[in-house]
């Protein structure tokens, strides 16, 4: 697993010390780094979010068949396979950008939580040095940096699952959702009282920006409802 993390980290490693050697600060660097890294990450919002309105206008055909082959799974399955292929839209495009994420995710935690590992040269002691009322962006902020980590996920959770909320109005697992909204931003709060400040900062500028993505996410899936809602109104006529 860390051979796997190493693998990651390291190019993030390499690009972290090119955007040091143009603005000569840690901690701006991490934030353009932060920025990169979300900029690249879009396109797989972009792709998450169509396969969620896609799933909106599916679930309900997907619900009449389950009523209706409720006693007879192998005939379910195959109506299942007939309707993803004539609705053109794959039951695990939604889910494919988040397992995209995670790796990604996890090699920018082994290389801010440890990044004298990945990170050689005359940046030894650039993750020493202080950012704002940070003193060393290699130790722990004992509150600030966290409670803003934690309030930014809590807005940004809360914004994304009322969004998809929308889309998804019977999903079983709406209720342990609902629970995650309020205990994953703790969690991210009392986890990064002990991280070093160079990987709070990350996830709490991480999240700020997630928070501008959710606004154009929803932007972007109004659009996609009311173009499929005018398509089906010129199908009508």
């Amino acid at each position: 697993m860390y051979t796997i993390l190493g693998i990651i980290a390291k190019p993030m490693g390499w690009l972290m010390r090119l955007l040091y050697g143009v603005v000569g600060h840690y901690g701006i660097a991490i934030i353009i780094f932060t920025v990169v890294v979300k900029l690249c990450l879009y396109p797989l919002y972009i792709k998450q979010t169509k396969s969620t309105v896609k799933m909106a206008e599916v679930q309900p055909k997907m619900q009449a068949l389950q009523r209706k082959y409720a006693n007879d799974k192998e005939t379910l399955n195959i109506k299942m396979a007939e309707l993803y292929k004539e609705e053109k839209f794959n039951p695990m495009g939604g889910c494919l950008p988040m397992l995209i994420q995670m790796p990604i995710i996890m090699g920018l935690f082994a290389l801010l939580r440890n990044p004298m590992k990945y990170i050689t040269g005359d940046m030894i002691f650039a993750f020493h040095e202080s950012f704002l009322w940070i003193k060393d962006l290699s130790q722990p902020d004992p509150w600030i940096l966290p409670i803003i980590a934690g309030v930014a996920t809590f807005i940004s959770f809360t914004m994304n699952q009322l969004l998809s909320g929308k889309d998804n109005a019977n999903n079983q697992m709406g209720g342990m959702m609902k629970m995650m909204q309020f205990i994953f931003p703790i969690m991210i709060l009392w986890m990064a009282r002990s991280f070093p400040s160079g990987l709070a900062l990350y996830w709490a500028v991480s999240q700020i920006i997630q928070i501008f993505f959710n606004i154009h996410m929803a932007t972007l899936r109004k659009k996609l409802r009311n173009d499929k809602g005018g398509n089906k109104k010129k199908g009508k006529k």
